[in-house]
């Protein structure tokens, strides 16, 4: 005797002429129909699928599976649905999973005699050459992204990223206020500013100033056609390697410092070589000296707060090291006048 678990495929399976000892209709978790089928006895359960929650979620017939015998089992599926694809059903396969069909000829084949590995393996051998196409469309566009990145690094676009090494050392305002004076020198359409795996950029209302995902960055690099410099606020980006300069940003009080030593004792070491700025920073040049000192590194220049509503004498200054704008003697006399105790 058989029974029937039906939701939304119910009158088609009311035409079924088999044996049937229980009839059920419904929506129900995986684990629920595993636990009313477990001990009762039955030849064969012809399952509408769609009476299972998340039936379109691969982990429910694997829980289906691992409490009842999937060859006793007749898994009738929506005809047309994204489940009749050799991706999904590969998956079905790959669990034991050997009868399934989309109409009521199919799943009266199915009752009288069950499919064996072998008469699916041509579906799960097209799975496997569909996935492999889907892989290598993925790695070419991968690879075209890298080249377009660089191509605009040969090009001489300039792509320097910034990583806060402190809590909230301000890498989303700084960049904001770098991009503003970039732009003036060299137009706002080739400056831009990406920030990685977050949104706050949104909300500077800027549209050169544009967030995505890790896995989107290279390939909205390339995109930007005209773009001279490019500013990526890296968050926790774990590939850093499209930028051709990056900038480690710091926030030097005792209680950033001391929370980031506690969180890596070798973090310093790990700085000796790189181009460290400590921003939002009140240290005097003998500060500066000192904290050179202990930690141990050099640091690349030392930014104070910075009111981003106007222009900064010092942030040209600070841009002029780093090489993307030239330093004028007019812009390097505001920049003594206004911010002489601040060390370069």
């Amino acid at each position: 005797m058989n029974v029937i678990v039906a939701n939304e495929q119910q009158n088609n399976l009311a035409n079924l002429d088999v044996d049937i000892i229980k009839n059920m209709s419904g929506c129900y978790d995986a684990a629920e129909i595993v636990e009313m089928f477990k001990s009762f006895f039955y030849n064969k359960m012809i399952l509408d699928v769609t009476a299972m929650k998340q039936y379109k979620e691969i982990q429910t017939y694997k829980t289906l599976t691992e409490g009842l015998d999937p060859e006793k089992i007749v898994f009738l599926l929506p005809e047309g649905s994204s489940l009749c694809t050799p991706n999904f059903l590969g998956h079905l396969i790959s669990m034991g999973i050997y009868n399934f069909t989309t109409n009521l000829n199919g799943v009266k084949y199915l009752l009288k005699k069950s499919n064996t590995l072998k008469d699916v393996e041509h579906i799960q051998k097209m799975a496997s050459s569909e996935s492999k196409r889907e892989e290598e469309s993925e790695k070419e566009k991968h690879e075209t992204s890298i080249t377009s990145v660089s191509a605009k690094l040969q090009e001489g676009t300039a792509i320097i990223g910034f990583k806060d090494v402190t809590e909230h050392a301000g890498a989303t305002t700084l960049i904001y206020i770098l991009k503003k004076e970039l732009a003036s020198t060299y137009g706002k359409d080739s400056v831009f500013a990406i920030e990685v795996g977050r949104s706050d950029f949104q909300l500077l209302n800027d549209k050169q100033m544009i967030s995505a995902q890790e896995i989107e960055v290279k390939n909205t690099i390339s995109k930007l056609e005209n773009a001279k410099i490019i500013l990526v606020d890296l968050n926790n980006c774990s590939d850093d390697s499209f930028c051709g300069d990056i900038i480690y940003l710091m926030e030097p009080t005792t209680l950033r410092l001391n929370k980031l030593v506690r969180r890596n004792q070798n973090i310093f070491q790990k700085l000796k070589n790189c181009k460290v700025v400590l921003n939002q920073s009140l240290l005097l040049n003998n500060d500066v000296s000192d904290f050179e000192g202990e930690a141990g590194i050099k640091v690349f220049y030392n930014l104070p707060p910075l009111d981003e509503r106007k222009r900064n004498a010092i942030v040209h200054d600070f841009l002029s090291k780093l090489g993307l704008i030239h330093k004028t003697d007019e812009n390097a006399g505001e920049s003594n006048r206004i911010f002489g105790l601040f060390r370069r």
